[in-house]
């Protein structure tokens, strides 16, 4: 007990001494660890961070940036898109969760920027607070096992995707969930000098995203693993890296292979031209007919037995975005923020899905932004993940890297910046690793 004690004093005092150089530091961190919390807390949060980066107003000259501006261009498209919407309550309603657009990098170019030792702290706390989450998660995991003796507590959401069976709350989401673990991981996995700590946090985080199944995040979690490994580790240590590699993946998979598995197989199984997702039943139900991708780009017809595995129903949704391309003057403009819904349904009345898939927005961030803001807000988005990416890669700074192609990758399976939690991690890491060092006008 002394030595927990006397540990969270050491931290906290670490911490005040940052705060007295930077006054948005604490702020800023407790914005980042408590993401995972009520979205209450994060409003909060993000008002006292915003207010901290106020009181640099008269100290520090305001440092105009071009990374900076881009996201500030894209919520002012966002709001003027109100004007066009075709569904002006959901726009309205939509402008506030998509606020840290406007704040966070407003707040970044008034307070002094984060020193390297500062921002190395940050991500330090960042990643240990996403370890305890993740023991609470499996703790909690495991205490439900005890009781209802269902392995499936340990992965997703769960058997009932209505409730909150499985691993992380369904408020949460498990696939977002997955690449707050990911970030986490590879502050762990990258260093250096490892204690033991460190590689059992990068043991538990590593097992933790597989747990999550999300079959997108899990490919390139893995193939930056590997990018990792080969690519950016020292020499000297990269045979024990590799080692240390190929242990994560054998135990993560042979925990989680038949759950894995499972998810694989209701997509790859129905992902030809002569499909036989027929043959596969979703969830063990009779009667239910997994739609290929095939299938969801060509068939004109569904019926209300027809069930779309994730990557079927994308490809659905793409091709109703392409229809709406034909159909609907919304290639300068949109339909207006959040505004897509009733198009939607009109298409699942029209193509007699099951109710209920109409609801969904289109699990692309990509198309999500041309169908509701045009090609503008699209191209602006473009612009903003080049200016990320770019600098990733100059930096050679591999969590940086990391965060880049994970969110290259998530916007093509999930509509990311449309969820609150998602906009808000998004801008926080982003105008955390892009933020310039010097205070002159900054060029792309």
């Amino acid at each position: 007990m002394n030595n927990i004690y006397s540990f969270l004093s050491n931290v906290w005092k670490e911490l005040l001494e940052e705060n007295k150089q930077n006054k948005a530091f604490i702020p800023f961190l407790l914005l980042l660890i408590t993401l995972p919390i009520s979205m209450a807390v994060n409003n909060i949060l993000l008002g006292v961070f915003f207010l901290s980066s106020l009181l640099y107003i008269r100290k520090n000259k305001f440092v105009f940036s071009v990374t900076f501006l881009i996201p500030i261009l894209l919520f002012v498209w966002m709001c003027v898109s109100y004007f066009w919407s075709i569904d002006l309550k959901r726009t309205l309603s939509a402008i506030p969760k998509e606020i840290a657009l406007l704040l966070l990098p407003i707040a970044f170019m008034l307070i002094p920027t984060f020193t390297k030792e500062q921002k190395d702290k940050i991500l330090k706390y960042y990643s240990y607070a996403m370890l305890v989450y993740v023991v609470f998660f499996l703790v909690r995991a495991f205490i439900r096992f005890l009781i209802t003796r269902d392995t499936s507590v340990f992965f997703y959401h769960g058997p009932d995707n209505d409730t909150d069976t499985g691993l992380v709350p369904r408020l949460l989401n498990a696939i977002h969930v997955s690449v707050y673990v990911a970030m986490a991981f590879f502050y762990f996995f990258i260093k250096e000098i490892k204690s033991k700590i460190d590689y059992l946090a990068s043991l538990l985080l590593f097992i933790f995203v597989i747990l999550l199944s999300s079959k997108n995040i899990i490919i390139v979690f893995v193939l930056l693993i590997l990018i990792q490994v080969f690519f950016y580790s020292k020499i000297a240590n990269r045979l024990r890296l590799r080692n240390l590699t190929i242990l994560l993946l054998l135990l993560g998979f042979v925990i989680s292979f038949s759950k894995i598995k499972e998810r694989f197989l209701i997509e790859f199984t129905s992902n030809s031209t002569k499909s036989i997702s027929h043959n596969v039943k979703a969830d063990g139900q009779n009667g239910v007919n997994n739609i290929s991708i095939y299938e969801a780009w060509t068939q004109d017809q569904f019926s209300h037995n027809d069930f779309f595995p994730g990557t079927s129903f994308r490809v659905y949704q793409f091709r109703m975005f392409l229809e709406f391309l034909k159909e609907e003057p919304i290639f300068w403009k949109g339909f207006g923020l959040n505004a897509s819904l009733n198009k939607l349904l009109e298409k699942e009345k029209q193509y007699n899905l099951y109710p209920g898939y109409g609801t969904f927005n289109f699990h692309n961030q990509y198309v999500q932004n041309f169908a509701e803001l045009g090609v503008v807000g699209f191209l602006l988005l473009l612009i903003i993940l080049y200016i990320n990416t770019k600098k990733a890669f100059s930096t050679k700074d591999f969590i940086h890297i990391a965060f880049a192609v994970l969110m290259i990758s998530l916007f093509l399976t999930e509509s990311f910046l449309w969820r609150q939690r998602g906009v808000l991690f998004f801008m926080l890491f982003y105008c955390l690793f892009n933020v310039k060092m010097d205070s002159r006008l900054e060029k792309m």
